[in-house]
């Protein structure tokens, strides 16, 4: 048995075994925008697996080397595989965890509505304007976006982005800083035609000042008046707080696994 990489002009092969899926990531790669999608066939197929940034989506019909397979083929350390939510959801997770046993930890995520059209903006204006005098936001620039890179707690506000011009093209973001020094931000995660996925965080030295609730709002209002949805997924219960209070609404908890490829 063997797997097979799908390349963007394909990837409508495997489009019907994500289907039902409403996750910005797995739009992401089967538009071609981002990530990579494996299949147990070129045609045909009946499993599938999309990789995206640290996350990981299988569907179709239980398939043990697409689950296995991560680990010859990626350097990384660490991904989120997910399972599907339908009645394969279970024999996957089992295989999830016969693989990787000790290594894999299950937890649950939150998925956040996908609701067009439901944000206010005279109350995101509110919390913009809110920022403590100490502060300043902005649109990320050149010189923010050398900033994520240079620290691990905002390094996923771009790191899916080759380069500046990369980020500049398809990217987007706000970031609040402090005497001109990057404290706190909300930015694409990844994009997909639609839209983007939001990653959001602030230093810690900075938290419980309401930054992120600023930075959100500001990022948001940019998406607003591009067109772009900005699409939401919760880690923990501050992720999904701090969503309803810009506007969002919480779905549903969900499971997935947190799994360790190499050991330290």
């Amino acid at each position: 048995m063997s797997i097979f990489n799908i390349d963007k002009e394909n990837r409508k092969e495997i489009a019907s075994l994500f289907e039902g899926w409403e996750e910005s990531l797995i739009w992401s790669c089967l538009q071609g925008c981002m990530g990579e999608a494996w299949a147990d066939k070129l045609e045909q197929p009946e499993s599938a697996r999309i990789m995206l940034a640290d996350f990981c989506y299988f569907a179709g019909k239980v398939n043990q080397e697409l689950v296995r397979e991560e680990v010859k083929n990626q350097s990384r350390e660490f991904v989120i595989m997910v399972p599907p939510l339908d009645e394969t959801g279970e024999a996957w997770a089992r295989e999830i965890e016969e693989v990787y046993g000790e290594r894999c930890k299950r937890v649950e995520r939150y998925a956040i509505k996908k609701e067009p059209g439901i944000f206010d903006r005279e109350y995101l204006l509110g919390i913009v304007e809110g920022l403590p005098k100490e502060y300043e936001v902005k649109l990320m620039d050149e010189e923010i976006f050398i900033q994520t890179r240079a620290h691990s707690w905002s390094l996923d506000f771009t790191s899916q982005f080759a380069d500046y011009e990369d980020y500049h093209s398809r990217g987007l973001g706000a970031a609040v800083l402090c005497q001109g020094e990057l404290v706190s931000g909300a930015s694409s995660y990844t994009v997909y035609r639609e839209g983007i996925e939001i990653e959001i965080g602030t230093r810690e030295d900075h938290r419980r000042r309401g930054l992120a609730s600023v930075c959100g709002a500001r990022l948001i209002l940019e998406c607003m008046e591009l067109g772009w949805y900005p699409s939401w997924d919760a880690q923990n219960w501050w992720s999904v707080k701090l969503a309803e209070k810009l506007g969002y609404h919480f779905d549903r908890a969900y499971p997935a696994y947190e799994v360790f490829l190499i050991k330290l």
